[in-house]
């Protein structure tokens, strides 16, 4: 349990930071100032987490602790002085697909704490991954990631059923936490590689 426990902090920290990044990235591309970029850094990495503190009847996390607020501050403010030139051209992408897997996982984890049903977990993983880049795309006003033909929330729901599953089934910790991670970044890498997606509404 002490190695699950240390797991899901580093899951937290690394949703937090790359969640961050990605909302800064979003921001520049629009020209803010670095207040701005703090702004969307917050929303971006704390968002969905709220979300789901909210529904699962939990304190919210970064009202008690100030220290997310304060990380997200510190590399908003170092993502913004880096120069959007300098970053990989699919940097944004990326850095999304890893905090979609990690805090799908932690998402899905914190709910079980608190006596969620196991279905109920997983759906508490994919609000986690999902809502805070929701909130980022529609604050600055570009289209939502969520309306991307590429697999997306599929990714973050293959992240928390693996995580939820392979601890019902009696895998032992920290494996079920680790797969679930490799999974959904996995799923979400070859969707932006190879422009995976689920077949469309054929409309009418």
């Amino acid at each position: 349990m002490q190695e699950l426990g240390s797991l899901l902090f580093w899951l937290d920290i690394a949703g937090l930071s790359v969640f961050a990044v990605s909302g800064v990235l979003v921001a520049v591309r629009k020209r803010v100032d670095f207040v701005g970029a703090c702004f969307f850094a917050l929303v971006t990495a704390v968002g969905g987490g709220t979300l789901r503190d909210l529904l699962i009847d939990a304190p919210v996390f970064w009202m008690n602790d100030p220290s997310p607020v304060v990380l997200c501050v510190v590399i908003a403010i170092a993502a913004w002085l880096v120069p959007l030139r300098w970053w990989p051209e699919r940097a944004f992408e990326w850095l999304d697909a890893a905090g979609l897997a990690a805090y799908s996982v932690y998402g899905a984890s914190k709910a079980l704490q608190f006596g969620v049903a196991p279905i109920s977990a997983v759906a508490a993983g994919v609000i986690t991954a999902c809502v805070g880049g929701v909130i980022r795309d529609v604050t600055v006003g570009v289209p939502s990631i969520l309306m991307r033909h590429e697999l997306y929330v599929t990714a973050a729901l293959v992240a928390a059923l693996a995580f939820v599953g392979m601890g019902w089934i009696g895998i032992a910790a920290p494996w079920p936490a680790v797969m679930g991670v490799i999974a959904g970044f996995a799923l979400r890498g070859a969707a932006i590689r190879w422009k995976l997606a689920l077949p469309p509404h054929r409309g009418n």
